[in-house]
């Protein structure tokens, strides 16, 4: 993808949202019954849509809330629901009619007090502790797009293990939510909201999460280093966080941006010229990057602080891939509590880096489909210590080996990033370049190409069988993967390895694109020779399928 001439600057004046019109489209259109783009679809992390396009609207989340409702009675979950918003301007709305919704239905729901942002991790932290105290079980809601443009909205079920509902439980409540839509909304209870507000619990769930940092973070080792730090939380759901974290545990973190505006005027843009909240994306990231040189280390955050950027001083905004793979080999070299047995869990188109470091740790890989909700029996149950994906998410034990959370912790994972600088005194990038010394320096990049839904189709078709191609970019295929070798789930699509390089295509769930993944250890023109051999692949898969 051609990087656009605006990326990195700050939006233009027209560029955006009104948001006025955003929330009144929310309340005032009616999604089309039998147009799919307008109906109910949970993706790899929920729900998302706008308002503008008649994908998130009133009705699709009042009808999902009593899909939710009825799905919990059927499963006699009778705990409270917790719920967190970010700070999109679809968030509050849709929270509004949430909770008219599930406390017409008898819900117990629960948020954080004064209706207050609140972090997806900080709800699955709060699912977790209350689980483990109470026979009742509870669950939750985040009401999110993550890092999607301002005019996004998102929807977000975790069930009773604190992490995303996997497919068994989103395809019901799915369907119901459709079905619901399509009867005109029969059956769907509702009161008014100030009458429903009445009946909602709130809760500081801030405090309780933050006074247990320590337990997964040494930050005695960040505080006596003295570091000084700096964070952008990206306008978003945490960043009241940051000065309750430093005043809880005496760490000198400047927060450098403390705007909250729904148009997010704030942010630079990303590399297609939109604005997007990606914590990972050095456009994205560009005014952070800019202040580097005065900090120790600096990190970001998403708008639901599900995900991390780190600002290393000496290599700038590290690529996610590289910082999982520090993130993997410090942990395990550094918390003697951890049982020697736990496995390291990674998505199937991570850096393959990651597997070479978790092979000289000497642990067992789990990898799995893209996707957070396949690693939160493993991260339940204690028998993986990290998990993390490429798109810069990840969640680890607490450092007696027990769960944290099982969904993606932005906040951790910044002051895992304080704490490696403070026990071993490099920085992340300095880690890094240790590791690639030892095991292989890796060109990694990730397009999306524009393709049609049956092409889609016949992507998340594919058998191993349907590649027929004997080498990729001058080495021999030794692996052609449809299903993961962690748990045997389908991955949508395909992943083709050679010794020092691989690619990995599936379609997007929300986009007419599909998405190329491709790694090589023998530098950029190998990876641009993989590239253009993927999809050389890929459109042959779509010829013989008849696309």
């Amino acid at each position: 993808m051609s990087i656009h001439p605006l990326a990195g600057k700050a939006a233009p004046i027209e560029q955006l949202v009104n948001v006025p019109r955003l929330i009144s489209r929310y309340f005032t259109l009616t999604p089309e019954k039998n147009n799919p783009a307008q109906q109910v679809s949970f993706g790899t992390s929920g729900h998302r849509g706008s308002s503008l396009l008649c994908s998130f609207n009133d009705m699709h989340i009042a009808a999902i809330c009593q899909a939710l409702a009825d799905f919990r009675q059927q499963q006699k979950i009778t705990g409270p629901l917790f719920i967190g918003i970010d700070t999109h301007a679809l968030s509050e709305a849709a929270f509004s009619t949430a909770i008219e919704v599930l406390v017409a239905n008898k819900v117990k729901v629960v948020i954080q007090q004064n209706s207050e942002y609140t972090p997806t991790p900080v709800i699955s932290h709060r699912i977790l502790s209350y689980n483990r105290q109470h026979t009742e079980q509870a669950d939750g809601i985040v009401i999110t797009p993550s890092h999607n443009p301002p005019e996004d909205g998102g929807f977000k079920y975790n069930a009773v293990h604190g992490g995303p509902a996997g497919t068994d439980i989103t395809s019901i409540i799915q369907q119901q939510a459709n079905r619901l839509i399509e009867h005109d909304m029969q059956g769907v209870r509702r009161i008014p909201f100030a009458e429903a507000l009445e009946q909602v619990e709130q809760q500081d769930f801030a405090q309780a999460y933050i006074d247990e940092l320590d337990q997964v973070i040494d930050m005695d080792a960040i505080a006596k280093a003295g570091l000084k730090l700096a964070t952008d939380p990206l306008g978003g759901a945490g960043l009241a966080y940051w000065d309750k974290i430093a005043k809880r545990f005496d760490l000198n973190i400047d927060v450098v941006n403390r705007r909250v505006d729904p148009t997010f005027a704030f942010m630079r843009l990303d590399k297609d010229g939109k604005i997007r909240m990606d914590c990972s994306s050095p456009y994205a990231m560009a005014g952070l990057i800019d202040m580097k040189d005065g900090y120790d280390l600096a990190f970001g955050n998403d708008p639901d602080f599900d995900r991390h950027g780190i600002v290393d001083p000496h290599y700038g905004l590290m690529n996610p891939n590289h910082y999982l793979a520090v993130a993997i080999d410090y942990l395990y070299r550094h918390r003697p509590q951890w049982q020697s047995s736990l496995k390291v869990g990674k998505t199937l188109v991570s850096s393959s880096l990651i597997d070479r470091v978790v092979n000289g740790l000497e642990r067992p890989l789990a990898e799995m489909p893209v996707g957070f909700k396949w690693f939160v029996d493993g991260m339940l149950s204690g028998e993986i210590g990290f998990a993390g994906e490429e798109s810069a998410g990840g969640i680890f034990l607490r450092r007696d080996g027990t769960t944290w959370a099982t969904d993606k912790d932005g906040i951790i994972l910044c002051l895992l990033a304080a704490e490696i600088l403070a026990v071993t005194g490099k920085t992340p990038g300095q880690y890094y370049e240790q590791l690639v010394e030892k095991y292989g320096r890796p060109s990694y990049t990730r397009i999306d190409v524009a393709t049609s839904l049956e092409q889609k189709q016949a992507l998340t078709a594919l058998n191993a069988t349907d590649i027929t191609a004997k080498t990729l970019a001058g080495e021999e295929i030794v692996q052609v993967l449809t299903h993961a070798p962690g748990n045997d789930a389908s991955i949508g699509g395909v992943k083709v390895c050679a010794r020092n390089g691989w690619f990995a295509a599936r379609p997007s769930g929300t986009e007419n694109v599909y998405k190329i993944y491709a790694e090589s250890f023998l530098g950029e023109d190998h990876l641009a020779q993989l590239v253009n051999e993927a999809q050389t692949l890929v459109s042959d898969v779509f010829r013989a399928a008849g696309v």
